[in-house]
């Protein structure tokens, strides 16, 4: 069933993303971030449409240790994590369209 987006955290990380049975698309960001309030609707949108995939959100202010161990430098930074891994890195705010073809593959 598609629903909304999910909050992770470095606590949590392991369980809902790694350990998910779903590919996880997780949007790392932070509060003072423009780009990545230009994307949130985009991927609250994906999130209701595609039950194929969970989008989760990680603020990296609050959840430092988890953006440090994938090195993420810039925000926003898209990762699907599949099976524990990486298996996708987008980087930088792009339109809800483009976001959906970087993520074929994992949506229908």
């Amino acid at each position: 069933m598609a629903g909304a987006t999910i909050t992770v955290t470095d606590a949590d990380f392991e369980e809902k993303v790694l350990k998910s049975d779903k590919p996880v698309l997780v949007d790392f960001w932070a509060a003072w971030c423009g780009p990545c309030r230009q994307i949130a609707p985009s991927l609250e949108a994906i999130a209701a449409e595609h039950g194929e995939i969970v989008v989760a959100k990680l603020n990296i202010d609050e959840n430092p240790a988890t953006a440090a161990k994938y090195g993420v430098m810039s925000i926003p930074t898209l990762n699907v994590y599949q099976g524990g891994e990486v298996a996708k890195t987008i980087v930088g705010a792009k339109p809800k369209g483009a976001i959906e073809r970087d993520l074929e593959g994992f949506i229908k």
